[in-house]
């Protein structure tokens, strides 16, 4: 088992989190890929984006519906700072993932989490666990609740 799959069971396991990990035969780095791996509507996937602080210097992580997108102008705003984009080295780097696995906890440092409204709208959605293949169900308001995140109007 991967190190970042491991620490996406260990987080769920600690926030006492019922979710069972999935491995996908096919790639799940994208939204689209996940829903149809999933057989769910694509506003289903909790899209973890990640931008770089430009105030603080630290990754901000904005979970979105897997059929919006994140509006720069609109976070920057919610996250009372500056956005830029964050490489790759500096999202495996904060967050311990490579892009196209990042998972919306399990984070080698938390970063402060902001959540779109959308995801509320689905009893059930899925989110990434650590790895291009693996992906995880959980109820909406149960991982809204374990990642702490702030709502936010972002999306646009």
């Amino acid at each position: 088992m991967s190190k970042s799959l491991a620490r996406v069971r260990a987080a769920l396991q600690a926030a006492g989190a019922a979710a069972e990990i999935v491995e996908m035969p096919s790639s799940t780095r994208t939204a689209a890929e996940a829903a149809a791996a999933a057989e769910c509507t694509l506003d289903q996937i909790a899209k973890s984006i990640i931008f770089r602080g430009e105030g603080s210097g630290r990754v901000l992580l904005f979970l979105t519906a897997g059929g919006n997108r994140v509006d720069p102008v609109k976070a920057a705003s919610v996250a009372g700072e500056p956005l830029g984009a964050a490489d790759a080295a500096l999202v495996r780097a904060e967050t311990g993932f490579a892009i196209g696995g990042v998972a919306p906890l399990g984070h080698l440092t938390p970063p402060r989490a902001f959540w779109d409204p959308r995801l509320s709208e689905f009893e059930l959605i899925w989110a990434a666990a650590g790895t291009p293949r693996h992906i995880f169900p959980i109820p909406s308001q149960r991982l809204l609740q374990i990642t702490g995140a702030i709502p936010g109007a972002f999306t646009g």
